[in-house]
């Protein structure tokens, strides 16, 4: 009998787990649907190759969890496998048998229903997502939409080298921000990091900068090399932008006074 209850205790925790990743998952940004699925797909060991799971894996704190998810499900499943064997290895009489069966199975009902409630559902959403706000540094934003980092917008980092377009200017002289480059940082040489740095802020080699923009001319960016050369790609960069922003208008095809 101790068997039995440690099975129906082993999938109480395994529900409880998945039930707290579901709520974590949800923080992130998922839907609940699809919060509940990679739950339940990454604790059972079963993987699925969908545009959902990709924005799992693609994103820091949802892989973490996943990743938590997994070793979990692993040495849950080994440990009900187990206590499983035991509670229907172990010589007992016919009474024993039954006696167990029924207890395992009422066992198992009484999980499925709690599992089920929408009622039980809603209480304990509130209290883990309290307890993960409260008790954790989980980082609930999803800079991922945040930032809108699908299709061709992109954030990269570009390594600043002798004779690039981009050494040894400031921001200001640079003026990316007419081509449609925002400098999110900047890594300094000595090691040392600039957030949201000024337009006086200048460039020199060993340097790296974030850069957010289209994935295209952030590469175009980072070959760039210095002289007559550099400065035309920058203005067809520029007007390359400015085309852009008129075709983005509303108001240039019409569709506001």
């Amino acid at each position: 009998m101790e068997s039995v209850f440690l099975l129906l205790v082993v999938l109480s925790l395994s529900l409880l787990v998945t039930r707290i990743a579901t709520v974590a998952l949800t923080l992130t940004g998922l839907s609940r649907e699809s919060a509940r699925f990679q739950a339940r797909s990454a604790m059972t060991g079963v993987g699925f190759t969908t545009t959902e799971a990709e924005q799992v894996v693609h994103h820091p704190v949802r892989r973490r969890i996943v990743m938590l998810l997994m070793l979990v499900g692993n040495a849950g499943v080994v440990t009900a496998m187990a206590s499983l064997i035991l509670a229907f290895t172990n010589p007992v009489g016919a009474g024993g048998w039954v006696t167990r069966g029924v207890f395992l199975v009422g066992g198992i009902a009484v999980l499925w229903v709690l599992s089920s409630s929408a009622w039980v559902d809603r209480q304990m959403r509130w209290i883990i997502e309290r307890a993960l706000r409260r008790w954790t540094d989980l980082d609930v934003r999803d800079y991922a939409s945040l930032l809108r980092l699908a299709g061709e917008y992109t954030i990269s980092e570009v390594q600043v080298n002798e004779g690039d377009w981009l050494a040894e200017k400031t921001l200001a002289e640079l003026e990316l921000g007419s081509e449609g480059v925002l400098v999110l940082g900047i890594q300094h040489r000595d090691g040392s990091y600039s957030g949201t740095p000024t337009g006086n802020t200048r460039i020199h080699p060993d340097e790296t900068l974030l850069l957010y923009g289209r994935e295209r001319l952030l590469e175009e960016l980072d070959t760039r090399r210095a002289g007559p050369e550099g400065d035309a790609a920058h203005w067809e960069a520029v007007e390359a932008q400015q085309h852009l922003i008129q075709a983005e208008d509303p108001s240039d095809r019409g569709l506001t006074p």
